[in-house]
């Protein structure tokens, strides 16, 4: 069993070590709005926060993240009011088919932790290692730049 906490809470996985967090998150967890996209750590579909930064849980094996704090997408609300990036994103309607806007908001939701007022330019490469096949990306940074406002 690998202790860890998730989204506030504290866990035992009792997926091998060795298994990607993706899985555990998903399969063992329920927590299905973190996707499978490259499985390489290369697309952002996957990332969640570990201990605050941006990680691709596709490729971060359970091992690695026992004994630290995981937040995913289901995670960023607070209780029943979404975190500002979901709000925004909703507002906006910056999403098209959505797949990759889990992982997009956890980019944003660490850019707006880190640096409550980014600039355009900020927002854009706090979101480069996302990528979106609908070509939402305006609409996006716009969502950001509202939620820090």
């Amino acid at each position: 069993m690998v202790p860890l906490t998730v989204n506030g809470n504290a866990v035992e996985a009792r997926s091998d070590p060795g298994t990607p967090l993706l899985d555990v998150l998903r399969g063992e967890l329920g927590l299905v709005g973190t996707r499978f996209g490259c499985g390489a750590g290369l697309c952002g579909a996957c990332f969640v926060l570990v201990d605050g930064r941006v990680t691709a849980s596709c490729d971060t094996p359970l091992s690695a993240v026992e004994g630290r704090e995981v937040v995913t997408v289901e995670g960023l609300a607070d209780g029943d009011e979404p975190h500002p990036v979901q709000r925004a994103v909703l507002e906006e309607q910056a999403g098209q088919c959505g797949y990759c806007l889990s992982g997009i908001m956890i980019s944003a939701a660490a850019l707006l932790a880190a640096d409550p007022r980014p600039d355009e330019e900020a927002v854009v490469a706090a979101l480069d290692r996302n990528l979106c096949r609908c070509g939402v990306h305006r609409r996006v940074v716009r969502a950001v730049l509202k939620a820090a406002e």
